[in-house]
């Protein structure tokens, strides 16, 4: 027997719409390209975006066509992402910091045919355009083209675009499993590959995401995502804002610390979203401007490991729940979260805050294992570490232009990650399973020496590899990067894992250099350091 309910696809128009319906009030703080700002409501956006979607339909796109954008955290790069979903269209968000043979690769192979983008961004796809084969539209997001249009002959405004749009547009019906956006991941080999994600799974999604042991945003909270709506979607936040009617501070391009501080305290941002290294400088600022952070209530950090001194700073200095999170493109990328459970606590202060600093436990809708180097799936201790596999309801089947299931392990996607799982779920990522140590049989986790170097108050950056060695095959070296006007030596740098780490853990040396190497989203290039640094130990 069936249930007699009705059926409603689970669209990303019904976010949209939802949001403009019942919280057509909320604001939105959108901080502009070109400087200043701008403000607007969900209702604001609902209308522009069944604008954009009528205006696309107008430019004869095809169902299906993917439009793609280059562009910062405001309020225009918010209604492309409702009015190309919506419109049955496929939202591809780029970053602008790939390389340009990078970008062509990836504008030709997703066969974009629009392409939105903010003003800063001109000179560099007035530089590629003649090689984007498929591109039929360039659209500047500002309200009238300018200079721009000498650079960029025949480039659309976004607001003339829209202005032929119809505010009453209907959104259309579809199947769930339409294809509704894509991002490229850069953590692979080769070339970059695309995820491409569903209504339906964008939808569960960002219902996993607003669970109250999840990120649980509300329509009290204002919402500041400093991770780029070019990062996997920010992270989902705009889906999940909408969802709730949440209203959000949109940064535009200054994610610098003095400007982030002046935005939470000027507009009373609740919670943030972002990667740690923004965090410090943030921190940083907060400090030296006597700041307070008064209305800031939580941080969730994700796109790395978290130090654990920036998690106890959040904590002791500002009252700040700084909640670390895990997850990759290929899972939307909402993987764990960490927040306790009702047992935790009753924990000490001390195990408490210990907890709080591994990656978390899955939401709904997410299923982790581990296995060995065979398959063989490895007890869930706290203990036993494996290879790190996930399936589930919106995570990856297999990547843009591939073979459906090919990328699957038994039905389970593997992460590439070294990981252990506790009874309860508590993930913990050990390492990239190209990046985990291995010496003299014994397994050592780059990640856990990071996260304590990065406490040493004259670091401003740290990064630990695995380097050649006579006798152990690797050992762990520390490659530090000193803050500004700071002095040390490798025996005061060393000196901060006594007594937190087992003595043989510690890194054999310090290399100072002037800066880490890293890629499009900010994650360090350990093949780059092994190229340079892996031999230091054998001469």
């Amino acid at each position: 027997m069936l249930g007699q309910m009705m059926q409603a696809p689970l669209l990303i128009s019904s976010l949209i719409a939802h949001a403009g319906r019942y919280h057509a009030e909320a604001e939105i703080l959108s901080v502009n390209t070109g400087g200043g700002t701008e403000q607007t409501t969900w209702g604001g956006v609902e209308q522009n975006a069944r604008r954009l979607a009528s205006a696309l339909s107008g430019l004869g796109l095809g169902p299906q066509a993917r439009c793609a954008t280059i562009a910062w955290n405001n309020r225009r790069h918010l209604e492309i992402y409702f009015g190309v979903s919506g419109g049955g269209f496929v939202c591809h968000t780029i970053n602008p910091r790939l390389f340009p043979e990078q970008l062509v690769y990836i504008i030709n192979h997703a066969e974009d045919e629009v392409l939105f983008i903010d003003s800063s961004f001109v000179p560099l796809v007035a530089a590629i355009r003649d090689k984007l084969t498929t591109l039929k539209h360039v659209v500047l997001l500002e309200a009238s083209v300018g200079e721009a249009a000498k650079t960029l002959p025949g480039i659309i405004a976004y607001d003339d675009l829209i202005g032929d749009g119809e505010p009453g547009y209907a959104w259309p019906d579809m199947d769930e499993e339409t294809a509704s956006s894509l991002c490229y991941t850069s953590g692979t080999t080769g070339n970059p590959k695309g995820v491409l994600f569903s209504h339906r799974s964008t939808v569960l999604h960002s219902f996993a995401a607003n669970l109250p042991d999840s990120i649980g945003f509300s329509a009290m909270d204002v919402v500041l995502p400093v991770v780029p709506m070019f990062h996997v979607n920010a992270w989902g936040t705009p889906y999940a804002c909408a969802m709730v009617g949440a209203r959000m501070v949109l940064p535009g391009p200054g994610l610098d610390g003095a400007s982030l501080v002046a935005l939470i305290d000027t507009h009373r941002v609740s919670i943030a979203l972002g990667v740690p290294t923004i965090w410090l400088g943030l921190l940083g600022h907060a400090e030296a401007a006597g700041s307070n952070l008064e209305t800031l209530k939580r941080t969730v950090v994700g796109g790395s490991a978290c130090p654990p001194s920036m998690i106890e700073t959040f904590r002791e200095r500002y009252g700040v729940d700084t909640v670390h999170a895990w997850g990759m493109t290929e899972m939307s990328p909402l993987g764990t979260i960490n927040t306790p459970l009702a047992k935790h606590l009753e924990l000490p202060a001390e195990a408490l805050h210990s907890l709080r600093e591994n990656q978390g436990r899955p939401p709904w809708g997410v299923e982790l294992s581990i296995v060995d180097a065979d398959g063989v799936p490895l007890p869930h201790d706290g203990e036993t570490q494996g290879e790190l596999l996930v399936r589930g309801p919106y995570i990856l089947e297999a990547y843009f232009h591939s073979t459906p299931g090919e990328t699957l392990q038994d039905g389970w996607f593997n992460t590439g990650d070294v990981a252990t799982i506790d009874p309860d779920g508590y993930l913990t990522i050990r390492d990239r399973s190209k990046d985990i140590i291995k010496s003299g049989g014994e397994w050592i986790s780059s990640v856990e020496l990071e996260g304590i170097a990065i406490a040493h108050p004259a670091l401003a950056d740290a990064a630990v590899i695995g380097a050649q060695h006579a006798k152990w095959d690797e050992r762990p070296v520390l490659i530090a990067v000193l803050a500004e006007g700071q002095t040390a030596s490798e025996e005061d740098i060393l000196s901060v894992y006594e007594g937190k780490i087992a003595r043989w853990q510690v890194p054999d040396r310090v290399v100072f250099t002037d800066a880490l190497p890293r890629n499009a989203t900010g994650k360090v290039l350990k093949r780059n350091l092994r190229d340079k640094f892996g031999d230091v130990l054998l001469a």
